[in-house]
C-alpha cells in the first residue's frame, strides 16, 4: 500500500523537478516541511540522480533542498504560533492532546529548542511536522530558522548523494517499490506502537488534566 502511494507521488515529484529544476526542489521540499507528507526520500534522491546526469550540482541542489525546508517550515511555524494553540486548547482533547502535553512542549522547546529542531530534521516523518509544535511553543524565530537550515542540509545532502551514487542503476519505479515495500511492515509496527504509547500516556495524565480544568 505504501509503495503504491509512493509510486503515484514519485510521478508528480519527478515531473516537477524535471520541469522546474532547482526551484522545483525548493517548492517540493517546502511543501514537505509545511506539514504535508511529500517524501523527501524521493525528492532529494531523484535530484541526486540529476546530479549524476550533469544537470544539477550536488551542493547547489542540497542547499536548494535545505532552503525549501526553511521556507515550508516558516509557514508551519506561523500557523502554529498564531493559530495553533487556541485550536489545540479547544479541540486537542479529541485527538488526545492535553494541556499537560502543551505545557510539556513549552518547557522542552524553551530548554532544548535548538537540539529538538536540529535533531528532528534528521529523522524521517518527524522532520515533516516539527515546525508546527515549535510555533505553538513560540520558539525564538531566528534560532528556529538557523537550526532548521543546519539540520536540513545534511539530510538533503545525504539523500542527494545516494541518488548520485545510484547513477545508472537508478530506476524510479523499481527502486521506490523495493525500498518502500521492505519498510511497509516496519512502518506499520512503529505507527501502532506510537499510537498505543500516545493513548496510554494521555489516559495516565487524564486525572491531573481534569483536576486542572476544574480548578
Amino acid at each position: 500500500m505504501v509503495a503504491r502511494v509512493i509510486e503515484i507521488l514519485s510521478g508528480l515529484i519527478v515531473g516537477t523537478i524535471s520541469a522546474l529544476g532547482y526551484p522545483g526542489v525548493i517548492l517540493l521540499m517546502g511543501i514537505e516541511s509545511a506539514c504535508i507528507p511529500l517524501p523527501s526520500e524521493i525528492i532529494m534522491p531523484f535530484s541526486g540522480y540529476l546530479v549524476y546526469t550533469g544537470r544539477f550540482n550536488l551542493w547547489a541542489v542540497s542547499v536548494a533542498g535545505a532552503v525549501g525546508c526553511v521556507v515550508g517550515s516558516i509557514v508551519a511555524y506561523g500557523v502554529g504560533m498564531y493559530g495553533g494553540r487556541p485550536v489545540i486548547e479547544k479541540y486537542g482533547r479529541y485527538v488526545l492532546i492535553s494541556q499537560h502535553d502543551l505545557d510539556l512542549a513549552d518547557r522542552w522547546f524553551a530548554r532544548y529548542g535548538e537540539m529538538i529542531v536540529f535533531g528532528s530534521r534528521l529523522l524521517p516523518v518527524i522532520r515533516t511536522f516539527i515546525a508546527f509544535p515549535a510555533g505553538v511553543a513560540k520558539m525564538n524565530m531566528t534560532r528556529f530558522v538557523v537550526y532548521t537550515f543546519l539540520g536540513s542540509l545534511p539530510w538533503c545532502l545525504g539523500l542527494a548523494y545516494v541518488g548520485q551514487v545510484l547513477g545508472e542503476q537508478w530506476d524510479k519505479n523499481d527502486t521506490l517499490k523495493t525500498w518502500f515495500h521492505s519498510f511497509d511492515f516496519v512502518i506499520g509496527i512503529i505507527a501502532i506502537l506510537a499510537a498505543v504509547w500516545w493513548v496510554w500516556r494521555h489516559l495516565k495524565n487524564m486525572p491531573a488534566d481534569n483536576a486542572s480544568i476544574r480548578s
